[in-house]
């Protein structure tokens, strides 16, 4: 009797929010999808004005129906020194800096990822604590750096400062993908007579390429909607890039051409939109492949 009985007890010693699980995560739903609707309308209203004010040539800051749709704003910003020149800056700054520091990342990444350093956990903390770093903190040093080496205004110089400063998270993603290629795999290559870079370059390299292009978009990305560094470090509108040419479409009496800035907006975000979509396309590809040996 007593066995029969003890479920009965512990069924009646049960929380009430237990016996009530399914109403109760019915509520949660309902809460998540409300507070999910709240989020998607703080991001979808600005693009809303956004596509509205560049077809409606007369756009201003608030929300409204073009009364009829026109194309001026884009004519009027389809120019070379408004528009591409712009563009094409922002591309040789952001195409540049990932590059630089790929490149870097890679040949740092190797020794922390095959051998045994002293010094290996420190540094490893070291490039830790540079991920952390403001870049205004060190605008000033660098400033006069560049003032000394006469690099300023220097699409050269600002490219590599730029991919110095996107080095310390470049390091970091790098050694995580360049640990889960089996060392095993250079082991037969030094036994064929490969030289440690050798083996970096004609066996590690291409296992980890998905790696390299997750780390050079993560940096390109970063590189093309930066405006401090180019804004501090250039000064010529032929070398400015549309993240600094933006503020163009501001007047020194605080008007605001809302519909050209609008249309040059989706002009400047469509290179970024695309590289997205390119990237979700080929998101299946982007897994580090194994190797099997024969």
């Amino acid at each position: 009797m007593a066995d029969v009985a003890a479920p009965s007890v512990r069924s009646a010693g049960l929380p009430a929010r237990t016996r009530r699980t399914p109403a109760h995560r019915r509520k949660a739903g309902r809460v998540s999808n409300v507070v999910l609707v709240l989020f998607a309308a703080v991001f979808l209203l600005p693009l809303t004005w956004l596509l509205a004010a560049s077809f409606n040539a007369d756009a201003s800051y608030a929300l409204t129906a073009p009364s009829a749709l026109t194309l001026d704003n884009f004519r009027a910003i389809l120019n070379a020194q408004q528009t591409f020149l712009p563009l094409l800056n922002s591309f040789l700054l952001a195409t540049g800096s990932a590059l630089v520091t790929v490149t870097a990342a890679v040949l740092a990444a190797y020794p922390l990822s095959r051998y045994q350093l002293r010094f290996k956990r420190p540094f490893m903390y070291t490039v830790l604590f540079g991920t952390c770093l403001p870049i205004t903190a060190i605008m000033v040093p660098v400033y006069s750096l560049f003032v000394q080496l006469n690099l300023l205004d220097s699409l050269g110089g600002t490219i590599l400062f730029m991919g110095a400063t996107f080095l310390p998270i470049a390091i970091w993603m790098t050694k995580n993908f360049m640990d889960s290629v089996p060392v095993s795999l250079e082991e037969a290559a030094w036994i064929d007579g490969a030289s440690s870079m050798k083996a970096l370059f004609y066996v590690v390299l291409p296992l980890m390429r998905p790696g390299l292009a997750v780390v050079f978009i993560f940096v390109f990305l970063e590189g093309w909607g930066n405006f401090f560094v180019p804004f501090i470090l250039l000064f010529a509108e032929s070398k400015q890039p549309a993240s600094v040419s933006i503020f163009r479409f501001f007047d020194q009496y605080g008007g605001v051409a809302y519909g050209e800035l609008a249309a040059f907006s989706i002009l400047y975000s469509l290179p970024v939109i695309s590289l997205y979509i390119a990237t979700r396309a080929l998101g299946g590809s982007f897994a580090i492949s194994g190797a099997m040996k024969g």
